[in-house]
């Protein structure tokens, strides 16, 4: 059986390793502070808008803790901005095959890229063999130590997943995904590629400053439209492959995922970037996301301000401190010129 070792154990993470453990596959959680003391004490609570549970699931914090084997699986599921230093704390852990050391996980283990942007599967490539991109699909937040909440039904969350490079023979492995996660109320899609998919992917998660500022209520709309216009014009200007609007709700609408109140959900919950100023982080992944089109804009000598802006905002709002709903929309669409 194959086991999945979920390396941030947060939103993502969380959901899918405590859907996988509730389901009887093997799965471990790798998490920090608070959160692995909570899930080690009183195991991986998950609320659902249809049922809550709580699994007692393996929990650590480092390689040093956990002895990784032949057929293990590594998720990688924190924020882009965390990626690099979780890559290279588990890359060199050493892999048995019963009794015999057969090499490091870069070398045997191949790696899921779990995690919004488009950076991660180059991030991993440096250290890995084995990458499998991922383009995750699924309403979540982690709040509180111990707790992550889904928001997805009739199915928790849709996978789009893939070898990167593209056409690279693991079809074996990711049938195992496909079976694991589609028991554990996943939708789980193979395309040829899956890059274009994270693209796409890319410009929603543009609104995710926006959110995180404003508030999870706040009224945003047409900031994050102008800000996804220049984004599409960047990528379309850089020739990049990005699955058409068309497609991406053609599919949405396939997979019948809907977001639903949880029970006991007490105030609006926003994603991953509100998440990270509502925990008060001190950090957040914007620099990934609509600092990912300041980068290809400023490669190809053309500007992207609204996205350079947001990030730029964002990143203050994390460092200070800022809770979500701190500024107004009028406001910051004054500081963004719009």
């Amino acid at each position: 059986m194959t086991r999945y070792v979920v390396i941030g154990a947060g939103a993502i993470g969380g959901a899918v390793a405590g859907l996988l453990a509730d389901t009887g596959i093997d799965a471990i959680a790798v998490a920090r502070g608070a959160h692995a003391a909570a899930i080690t004490e009183r195991g991986l609570s998950v609320r659902m808008p249809e049922r809550a549970f709580t699994v007692r699931i393996p929990c650590v914090t480092d390689p040093s803790e956990l002895q990784l084997a032949v057929g293990d699986v590594l998720v990688l599921a924190t924020k882009t901005h965390q990626a690099d230093v979780a890559l290279r704390q588990w890359v060199d852990a050493p892999v048995v095959d019963g009794d015999t050391n057969v090499g490091t996980a870069g070398e045997v283990l191949p790696i899921l890229t779990a995690l919004n942007g488009v950076v991660s599967e180059d991030l991993a490539l440096r250290y890995f063999d084995r990458v499998i991109g991922v383009c995750v699909w699924m309403p979540a937040a982690h709040i509180e130590p111990g707790e992550v909440i889904v928001r997805g039904a009739p199915i928790a969350g849709t996978f789009h997943i893939g070898t990167v490079p593209a056409h690279r023979d693991e079809a074996a492995l990711l049938d195992d995904i496909d079976r694991d996660w589609t028991a554990a109320g996943l939708r789980i899609l193979r395309p040829d590629d899956v890059m274009p998919w994270k693209y796409r992917k890319l410009v929603s998660n543009i609104g995710n400053a926006f959110q995180a500022l404003v508030g999870a209520g706040g009224s945003v709309g047409a900031l994050v439209r102008a800000a996804q216009d220049e984004a599409g014009a960047v990528l379309d200007a850089a020739g990049i492959d990005v699955i058409a609007d068309e497609d991406e709700a053609a599919e949405r609408a396939a997979s019948g995922l809907r977001i639903v109140e949880v029970p006991g959900q007490t105030e609006a919950l926003g994603g991953s970037s509100w998440q990270s100023l509502a925990r008060g982080t001190g950090d957040i992944e914007t620099d990934y996301l609509n600092g990912e089109i300041a980068l290809i804009a400023r490669r190809l000598g053309i500007e992207a301000p609204i996205n350079a802006g947001i990030a730029r905002l964002a990143r203050r709002a994390a460092a200070d401190g800022q809770a979500p709903g701190a500024i107004t929309a009028e406001a910051l669409a004054g500081l963004l010129g719009l």
